[in-house]
């Protein structure tokens, strides 16, 4: 039989990185979703919105020959999809951070290093990147940013990441696509995600009898991702020869303002919105630890402490939420090149911060919006 044909008809193994991260989730359902054959790895088995399983190798990538010993034996594997991320437990004082760029980028190299060895059909590899690449975190970007205006005024691994695997590429026969979402929301807890930060402070704030006022500086517009939409990017741009070794910035489609979506996030997580309480949420969640174990208790939710649950994603929020700040991100991104390239697909940001926000409360992650649906959720328990 004609190997070349074989090869061709293969079924397509995809290797995923950050398993248990907010993409890397995401990523892992889009990709079944489209039939693929998953492997997940993270340090700990992720736990899928939709139940189900996924085979898993639990290895930290900042350990070079661990790593080797687990992808090697991958012979298979014919795509990566790599949402790895070490973050610093100081989010925002990280990123300029020169040990975070290094650890971020033996990590990338100890993925592919043993991969490129033993698989031999391997064809492509997509990694994350984001508006820092920009330099929005540092000073002003322009309106809209373009994948032509990338930054390399300022340290970031984004660059380094990016010029590797082309070199990668180039000399072992693959190609790679580099994602640039704009601030990544979805149903993940544990994770680099707002929404899991806003629905404890609501909940919290609901057990004391507090409005649910936004907790935010100035008033400004953004754009969002939602996870599933940019997983849905990583499986077209494995497939996509328009995909091949470029970058494309990823929104849902629109903007949004926060206090403009507040009322329906209040809706779908059962509090009254009230006026602006301006207030840093860590240090909110932090002072009110102790509520938020009495709400476990009251509403039987799943046994996961406050900090399990939020991550880094109060860290977020006070950054997404310009607390603080004289004025939040100027960032816009152009997703007219992803469009042109044939990804099209476009997503309502509220319907997806709700949409998330009530996936977290279906899995008894969130307390229910209301006394009658935790009666109804725990009959059904």
């Amino acid at each position: 039989m004609n190997t070349t044909n074989q090869s061709k008809i293969a079924p397509q193994k995809v290797l995923i990185t950050g398993a248990s991260g907010l993409l890397g989730v995401a990523a892992i359902e889009r990709f079944l979703d489209a039939g693929w054959d998953v492997v997940g790895v993270s340090r700990r088995k992720p736990e899928l919105p939709s139940g189900r399983d996924v085979d898993f190798l639990s290895v930290d990538l900042r350990d070079r020959e661990k790593a080797r010993a687990a992808f090697e034996p991958l012979t298979d594997v014919t795509h990566v999809a790599y949402t790895a991320l070490h973050e610093k437990p100081e989010l925002v004082a990280g990123w300029s951070s020169k040990d975070q760029i290094d650890t971020n980028n033996a990590m990338l190299r100890n993925v592919v290093e043993p991969i490129v060895r033993s698989a031999t059909n391997f064809q492509h590899i997509s990694v994350l990147q984001g508006t820092k690449v920009y330099g929005v975190h540092l000073h002003p970007i322009p309106i809209p940013a373009r994948e032509r205006d990338a930054r390399k005024d300022h340290p970031n691994f984004f660059f380094d990441q990016e010029a590797y695997v082309g070199e990668m590429g180039a000399k072992h026969g693959f190609s790679y696509t580099a994602l640039r979402p704009q601030l990544v929301t979805g149903p993940t807890p544990g994770a680099l995600n707002v929404l899991p930060a806003i629905g404890a402070y609501a909940a919290i704030r609901r057990e004391k009898g507090e409005p649910f006022g936004f907790p935010g500086g100035p008033s400004f517009v953004w754009e969002a991702a939602d996870a599933d939409l940019v997983g849905d990017v990583a499986v077209w741009a494995a497939q996509s020869p328009q995909a091949a070794n470029e970058a494309f910035n990823i929104t849902n489609g629109d903007v949004f303002e926060w206090r403009n979506v507040w009322p329906g996030i209040a809706e779908t997580l059962g509090v009254e919105a009230g006026p602006d309480t301006p207030m840093s949420v860590t240090a909110y969640l932090a002072e009110h630890a102790d509520v938020w174990g009495k709400i476990v208790a009251k509403y039987g939710l799943r046994s996961r402490s406050l900090r399990d649950l939020v991550g880094q994603g109060d860290q977020h929020a006070d950054f997404a939420f310009a607390y603080g700040a004289p004025a939040g991100p100027r960032a816009f991104v152009s997703t007219v090149k992803l469009r042109q390239a044939g990804f099209v697909t476009v997503v309502d940001t509220e319907v997806s911060f709700r949409k998330a926000l009530q996936s977290l409360i279906d899995n008894k992650l969130l307390a229910p919006a209301s006394k009658q649906a935790a009666a109804r959720l725990s009959v059904a328990s």
